[in-house]
């Protein structure tokens, strides 16, 4: 099996979330071409149903898992947020019970969401990792499925944005946020169905630079996690299949910190009043920190999720957020 699905299985995993959702929009707005100097592409994968792209993930990842598993009893996840909320959302459409895992301290909106969506959400560790091996205990435990947080089946649901974005626009380079890789890895599969001939540029909180490093150095490399806004790439220990991807596949990328995501949400909410999470933001602030370059040019900007706590929002709307 090759590392990227092909364009075949993102049109069958297409009509498996059409299925369910409507695409969402790609938007060019004025105020934040003046402001990059350059035409810009923004995908809005902070409008669909749980406010964020991995809610496509979610189905597809789980219409397989029933399809090979007819017997599967429940489902068990780790996350910060959104991979929780579309596996639970998924798993209440399709009857199953979802045990969701985090890390303390998480958001408490984000978990609230996760609730609400049924799932039963255990608290553990200080981090996504520590919460990722809990899950896996309570599996095996419990007997029930696993549900990883990369895997082929939840880059094809994702890929479906990107096949959305690139039928509207082919920039020259596309920024996307890395959390454990499956955006990014959709992004390359996309661009392979499509022929599309933009650069991919991956982009990493410098407080979380798991996947930067081990691009860098050809191998898996652990980082520390201190980020306090973009918990959606908080990762500590890149995920080696969807490393092997990128570094096959992704062009560049670039590490941006807390206060350049901080400025970053204001402006898209100052820009275009949308609300975007630190991770949602991150891929304005990777092409703030290179507008220069980018004078002129054409670039796509994957808005991946608007899921911040209303007083984060609050303090990063006022000039803070970074250091709280």
């Amino acid at each position: 099996m090759t590392l990227l699905p092909d364009r075949t299985e993102l049109e069958q995993a297409l009509a498996l979330v059409r299925a369910e959702m409507l695409p969402t929009p790609t938007h060019r707005w004025p105020l934040l071409e003046q402001r990059l100097g350059a035409t810009v592409y923004v995908k809005h994968e902070n409008h669909t149903a749980i406010g964020a792209f991995k809610m496509r993930g979610g189905i597809v990842y789980l219409h397989e898992a029933l399809r090979r598993e007819p017997g599967l009893r429940g489902v068990i996840s780790a996350t910060r947020g959104n991979h929780g909320q579309s596996i639970a959302r998924a798993a209440a459409r399709r009857g199953l019970p979802a045990t969701i895992v985090v890390p303390h301290r998480n958001s408490a909106e984000k978990n609230a969401a996760m609730r609400a969506f049924g799932a039963e959400l255990v608290e553990h560790g200080d981090d996504f990792q520590a919460a990722l091996e809990h899950a896996a205990v309570l599996a095996e435990q419990r007997g029930q499925h696993l549900v990883p947080s990369f895997h082929r089946d939840l880059v094809r649901g994702v890929a479906t944005y990107w096949l959305e974005f690139f039928g509207a626009a082919q920039p020259e380079v596309v920024f996307v946020p890395i959390g454990l890789g499956s955006g990014i890895c959709a992004c390359a599969a996309a661009r392979a169905a499509t022929g599309a001939r933009t650069r991919i540029v991956g982009v990493v909180s410098a407080h979380a630079t798991a996947y930067l490093d081990s691009w860098r150095a050809g191998r898996a490399v652990a980082a520390p996690v201190s980020t306090r806004l973009a918990d959606g790439m908080a990762c500590r220990v890149p995920d080696e299949a969807a490393l092997a991807i990128i570094h096959a596949e992704v062009e560049d990328i670039v590490a941006v910190d807390d206060a350049e995501v901080a400025e970053a949400m204001r402006i898209y909410f100052t820009d275009t009043h949308n609300a975007a999470e630190g991770a949602g933001a991150a891929a304005l602030a990777a092409a703030l920190q290179r507008r220069t370059a980018l004078a002129g040019r054409s670039v796509g900007l994957a808005l991946t999720g608007g899921n911040v706590d209303r007083e984060l929002f609050a303090q990063v709307l006022a000039g803070g957020g970074a250091a709280a």
